[in-house]
């Protein structure tokens, strides 16, 4: 199986992201329990001392996930005293330079973080991760994610990598801060988005924090225009068959507007200085007034100080152009085993036991809105937020959409993307230099 291309149906992709949301009305589920398979599967060890290495990107303590996965891994260890689980976290850029350094030495992590499609793509074809098939078959564990998610991290009919979410990018909104700007109304095009940061900002609030320094940020935010400029997804996909070029007015008008919010002062100071982390924990303190990234953010936003004060949109229409039920989609990063793993077995044995208590865990920290994986339970009695509800109806309604530029273009033409579009945070440049640029990378790095 090869990997999926850019363009996502919108029957594939609702159908992939209800299925763990069905049960989000259901009265016969008691609050605070997830449903999942028997769970006790992780290796004695026997007498054999055996430490694993697990590469994460969960280095923050302050978050659900965080505490997600500590206290899996402590499980784990206290029924398996002679397996000792290494952690090792960073956040995601620092994650994703050190395994491309790793990689090159052929010595990755027993565990590893990897993202989907083209980003995964090279270190399949190196030979350097472990495929899962024979971990999925395993106690039901296949059948416990998303419909269709699986095949963004598949290659010739094997899984490599085992996702922890499937996410769609929203526009997150402190509900006091606009009230205190005058807003009474959510933007629902570009043009009324661009006069809401015009009045932040002469309120002196930030009207969106962003950490650019992780410059997969801006790229996710930038993408979103693309899209709807483009009038739907597809646009990349249009490039690499080469029925476009990033010359296309698409592209350019995107760039324009992207920025225009910069020129409005819409983002934080210093925004490329600010890693991902610290950008989120500006909205989550409530100095900024939107924050625009997927929603795997709610949890950490419902139990940070501004929980209960934030509402959430869709990314608006752009020169009446554009879907708001079609979103940026983001499978999520994926847990993947090196194949030269000294402990092969025992590896898969902890990361088959991981994954089966991950939605049971992640439901009662209320931190299941995005998840890969089914979540049997009823939110509502279970006391999940209004913000947390109006994300999931969000879910239902969904149209399809594009899959992220690194992970769908090959990673040097992705490299110079990444770069250009953090450039835009620093200074101005002319929207056709900047296609002209991704162009001659694109055609540089055909294969």
């Amino acid at each position: 199986m090869g990997r999926k291309t850019a363009r996502i149906s919108a029957a594939a992709l609702a159908g992939v992201l209800a299925v763990g949301l069905a049960a989000c009305g259901r009265a016969d589920q008691s609050a605070g329990t997830g449903n999942t398979q028997d769970t006790n599967t992780g290796s004695k060890g026997g007498d054999k001392k055996v430490t694993i290495t697990f590469q994460n990107i969960y280095p923050d303590p302050t978050t659900p996930t965080y505490k997600m996965l500590h206290k899996i891994v402590e499980q784990y260890e206290k029924e398996n005293p002679n397996i000792h689980i290494e952690l090792d976290s960073m956040n995601t850029d620092q994650q994703k330079m050190k395994l491309k350094t790793q990689a090159a030495s052929k010595e990755i992590p027993d565990i590893t973080i990897v993202n989907p499609a083209a980003q995964m793509k090279p270190f399949v074809d190196a030979g350097l991760l472990a495929p899962l098939n024979d971990m999925l078959d395993k106690n039901g564990l296949k059948g416990t994610f998303q419909d269709g998610l699986l095949d963004y991290y598949s290659f010739n009919n094997s899984v490599y990598a085992l996702p922890d979410g499937n996410n769609i990018q929203v526009v997150y909104y402190n509900k006091d801060l606009f009230a205190q700007a005058g807003i009474k109304d959510t933007p629902k095009t570009f043009e009324e988005l661009l006069e809401d940061v015009k009045l932040l900002k002469s309120k002196g609030i930030t009207p969106i924090a962003i950490g650019e320094k992780d410059s997969w940020t801006g790229s996710f935010l930038f993408m979103n225009m693309l899209l709807r400029t483009n009038g739907g997804p597809g646009f990349l996909q249009d490039v690499l068959d080469k029925k476009k070029t990033f010359n296309d007015p698409a592209f350019t008008e995107a760039v324009s507007k992207f920025q225009e919010l910069v020129q409005a002062g819409a983002f934080n100071e210093g925004a490329t200085s600010v890693d991902y982390n610290a950008g989120g924990n500006i909205f989550k303190t409530g100095k900024a007034a939107m924050h625009i990234i997927g929603t795997w953010e709610t949890g950490a936003i419902d139990a940070s100080s501004v929980g209960g004060k934030v509402g959430v949109f869709q990314f608006p229409t752009v020169g009446g152009k554009g879907d708001v039920n079609q979103y940026m989609i983001a499978p999520g990063s994926a847990f993947a085993i090196s194949a030269n793993s000294k402990h092969l077995q025992e590896t898969k044995d902890f990361l088959n036991y991981f994954t089966l208590n991950l939605p049971k865990v992640q439901f009662e920290l209320k931190n299941a809105v995005g998840i890969g994986q089914k979540v049997e339970g009823d939110f509502k009695a279970a006391g999940y937020s209004d913000l947390a509800i109006s994300i999931l109806d969000l879910f239902k309604n969904v149209k399809g959409g594009d899959l992220a530029f690194d992970n769908t273009m090959n990673p040097a033409t992705a490299q110079v993307h990444l770069g250009s579009i953090q450039n835009l945070f620093i200074q101005k440049a002319d929207p056709k230099q900047v296609a002209q640029e991704h162009q001659s990378a694109f055609e540089a790095n055909i294969k």
